[in-house]
């Protein structure tokens, strides 16, 4: 009998949902970077086995949306809340467990096994993770808590493990030989993002969206023309940096980290272009691939 399911991990901003994403499918999926709102889209990662197929999904953190872009983040995670045959909630030791009762009573009232993941366990003692075991016992009383370290992979064997036990019985969804639902386009402009998230301050990666204009590919190279997208002219200027050296450090991290994505030569060309206050725009919105509705 072959299983296959959807896995949908959600939970609010920098739990560590990313970190868990990629440890489970053990390939690097998803962008994890120490900055919240890190990721934006729905992303599938397909684990498969000959009789098994789990399609993980991880998803942007919960929040309270301020401007259309992270209307359509809260989107992609509650969506997720519809299709999952197994949902997995990520929290951590830091965050207080009442933090968006709304959102939380959505996942009290789904049918499917539930299982509460309490991230980050390194960074407390046995008494107060023992209280917010019980904590969150209370909060979802039918969901099963397992307390993990999903950057020093502590006890994500056991959730997968569970994850297996719990997979319905079912055809595989997708090709055996897929693994993630995104084509290779939006791996560049993810990895793109992730650089600029790492070395700009404030709100300079939070106004930043990257599009692949070219993408052309050889047996041993890729050439890819990439814009990076900005809301106002200071910030263009910012990107670039003096003499664009910030540019060219952003472009050469990405490059290798391509290179080692793609196991190909990389020629990346980036530029850098404005398109005002695109974040509260349902057009540049659909355009770059959010969902609205």
């Amino acid at each position: 009998m072959h299983k296959a399911g959807f896995v949908n991990i959600v939970g609010n901003p920098n739990v560590g949902k990313s970190t868990l994403m990629n440890a489970l499918v053990g390939e690097r999926i998803s962008i994890a970077t120490f900055k919240a709102q890190t990721t934006r889209h729905r992303i599938m990662g397909i684990y498969n086995t000959d009789d098994m197929q789990i399609v993980f999904s991880d998803t942007p953190g919960v929040l309270k949306p301020n401007y259309k872009l992270q209307e359509s983040m809260l989107n992609f995670s509650t969506s997720a809340l519809t299709d999952a045959d197994v949902l997995l909630y990520v929290t951590d030791v830091v965050e207080t467990p009442d933090k968006h009762n709304d959102f939380m009573e959505k996942v009290e009232q789904m049918d499917v096994p539930v299982l509460v993941l309490i991230n980050k366990i390194d960074l407390t003692d046995q008494s107060k993770l023992a209280a917010l075991v019980e904590t969150w016992n209370g909060l979802l009383p039918k969901a099963e808590i397992i307390p993990i370290s999903a950057a020093h992979k502590f006890n994500v064997d056991y959730v997968m493990k569970r994850v297996k036990e719990l997979l319905p019985d079912s055809p595989p969804y997708f090709d055996k030989d897929q693994w993630t639902d995104k084509p290779a386009r939006f791996f560049v402009t993810e990895i793109i993002r992730e650089k600029i998230l790492l070395y700009y301050d404030k709100e300079i990666p939070y106004s930043v969206e990257v599009v692949v204009e070219q993408f052309k590919e050889t047996p041993k190279s890729i050439h890819i023309n990439a814009v990076i997208y900005v809301e106002r002219d200071s910030q263009k200027g910012i990107i670039i940096g003096r003499q664009g050296r910030a540019l060219k450090k952003v472009s050469t991290e990405a490059r290798c980290d391509l290179e080692r994505f793609f196991g190909k030569k990389i020629f990346l060309e980036t530029f850098v272009k404005v398109d005002k206050d695109w974040r509260n725009s349902d057009k540049e919105l659909r355009n770059f691939g959010y969902q609205l509705d």
